[in-house]
């Protein structure tokens, strides 16, 4: 039942952090961010949220992380205003690797078949 709730609550944090992402943080270096997937602990405590970007540039990815380290505090009090839970969970940011890896993988598909 917990998985249920936890998967739920995920869902509900990804959406409102995109919401917020778009109307309320102005910072340039979050601009073109895109929530991919919020893992959500058991106890509802941590929130893991996943982002990619559409640079591939290593200092925008740096920026885009400092962005989000920085608006981390008014994410998680418009998500505390916004969701009904008797505690905001603590947001961790980290950026989706499997976009990239995907893109790996469609560039080793096409050259492979090129070369027969």
């Amino acid at each position: 039942m917990a998985n249920y709730r936890d998967r739920r609550v995920g869902q509900e944090i990804m959406r409102e952090v995109n919401d917020i992402l778009n109307k309320r943080i102005r910072d340039p270096r979050v601009q073109g961010i895109t929530i991919t997937d919020v893992r959500v602990t058991g106890d509802l405590q941590q929130a893991t949220i996943y982002y990619s970007l559409l640079s591939d540039l290593a200092s925008e990815q740096q920026k885009a992380q400092q962005g989000l380290d920085k608006a981390k505090g008014l994410i998680r009090k418009e998500l505390g205003q916004r969701l009904t839970l008797y505690k905001t969970p603590e947001l961790i940011f980290e950026r989706d690797e499997s976009v990239q890896y995907g893109n790996h993988i469609d560039e080793l598909i096409r050259k492979l078949n090129q070369g027969e």
